[in-house]
């Protein structure tokens, strides 16, 4: 399954999301990156990102990752929305956003959608739940 017209269109407005990864030790750590999405893959680069511990924790076998996209619409009423990524990311050498170096790519296995209309929150509402979309299925 794809990413619906109307999950693109909100990947696209959005600069900034957050990548958890886990290390080593089985800390959790999240960071806040910028990203692109190919169509297929999402990547993540940076400043010197092989020394980072995003990559590290990657390069360590740790290859399971999330990553959320987020932002408010309005704090009066609370309209908040989001795009979940569940994935695996890999370290590749790539020209990107961040120039030619390091990134990590990240195809994702199951995304969850939540109201990227925007709509203000309302808990009695029918359709309160995410979007879940499985990518690996065929």
């Amino acid at each position: 399954m794809a990413f619906t017209t109307e999950e693109l269109a909100y990947l696209k407005s959005q600069p900034l999301a957050r990548l958890a990864t886990v290390g080593p030790d089985g800390q959790p750590d999240v960071v806040p990156v910028g990203f692109e999405y190919d169509g297929h893959y999402f990547y993540v680069g940076g400043v010197d990102p092989a020394k980072t511990r995003k990559v590290r924790n990657v390069e360590a076998g740790h290859e399971q990752v999330a990553l959320v996209i987020d932002d408010l619409v309005s704090t009066n009423p609370w309209s908040p929305r989001f795009l979940r990524v569940y994935g695996t990311a890999e370290v590749v050498k790539r020209d990107g956003r961040f120039g030619d170096g390091t990134y990590l790519r990240i195809t994702p296995t199951t995304t969850w959608s939540w109201h990227l209309d925007g709509r203000p929150v309302n808990h009695d509402q029918e359709e309160f739940g995410p979007r879940r979309t499985d990518h690996t299925a065929v």
